[in-house]
């Protein structure tokens, strides 16, 4: 590991700045299906563009302290996993009193939060390199987090037997590593263009995602939807043909009438732009 031994507070702006604006993007990108976007609400009634941009925006400071919390330290250790999760607390509860109590990143929180830890640890390395210090990161507990075996997604997580957002870091982001990154990456050289290059790498991600969001909402017919019809869109074509919108289309309908939204896969999706944006137009491995 190439820890950094000397607090960089640039380095900590631009990872946090960086972190900000993939949530922005992902927020940004249209048409996703279910999910708050340019066209509107999506399956939501509580969250809009403009929440998803101010909530990113809160996030900011969050974010910053955490990469300079991991330059401190060093090292994944326990004191710099107890310092994320203390920092991710506070950022959460100011993301809520901006939101006037929606939740609109608390699993983006979570996500990024452990991935600009790492970064800030790794430095210019490869993007499985950083996942994997979050993994390792994300494998140590902190005492201090509250336990709420009523949440939403620990409910749908004993009830349906599936990893949630805890396990895909602590496996080092398997649903970004060797789904959405490829895909990004396979689109953009086959002329997609940058915005349906991740319109692709968010249905790769969902294709493969036991995302509780969607669980939660609509159970296992609308994850089932949601993997075919991910699925069926990239084998059409993808999003940039003609083919592959038609099936968008009709994936997109059917989560809207399912209430189903694909949030756990939205910030698997910031999480693929992150470490995207780190190492652009390279392979997950560092190679060109």
């Amino acid at each position: 590991m190439s820890a950094l031994i000397a607090i960089q507070p640039a380095l900590a702006e631009r990872l946090a700045g960086l972190a900000m604006q993939v949530l922005i993007d992902e927020a940004d990108l249209s048409p996703k299906p279910g999910l708050v976007d340019r066209r509107g609400n999506g399956a939501h009634r509580d969250l809009h563009l403009g929440l998803m941009h101010a909530s990113a925006r809160s996030l900011w400071p969050t974010f910053s302290a955490m990469a300079e919390a991991a330059q401190a330290e060093g090292q994944v250790s326990q004191a710099l996993r107890e310092a994320v999760g203390r920092l991710g607390r506070e950022g959460e509860t100011e993301m809520l009193r901006v939101t006037g109590g929606v939740n609109t990143h608390r699993g983006a929180i979570w996500a990024l939060g452990l991935l600009t830890a790492a970064a800030a640890l790794e430095g210019n390395t490869s993007a499985t390199a950083i996942a994997m210090s979050a993994a390792a990161l994300a494998r140590l507990e902190d005492p201090a987090a509250p336990h709420n075996p009523n949440s939403h997604g620990a409910r749908v997580c004993r009830r349906y037997g599936v990893p949630g957002a805890r396990e895909q870091a602590q496996h080092g982001f398997p649903a970004v590593i060797e789904h959405g990154l490829p895909q990004l990456l396979t689109s953009r050289r086959d002329g997609a263009g940058e915005q349906n290059a991740r319109l692709d790498a968010l249905l790769a991600i969902m294709s493969q995602l036991t995302d509780t969001c969607v669980l939660h909402r609509a159970g296992l017919k609308g994850l089932n939807r949601m993997q075919q019809g991910a699925r069926a869109v990239l084998d059409a074509g993808g999003a940039a043909s003609l083919a592959g919108r038609r099936q968008l289309r009709e994936l997109d309908r059917d989560m809207l009438a399912l209430n189903a939204s694909p949030g756990g896969a939205a910030d698997l999706l910031a999480a693929t732009l992150f470490l995207d944006r780190l190492a652009p137009a390279t392979t997950t491995n560092g190679s060109n």
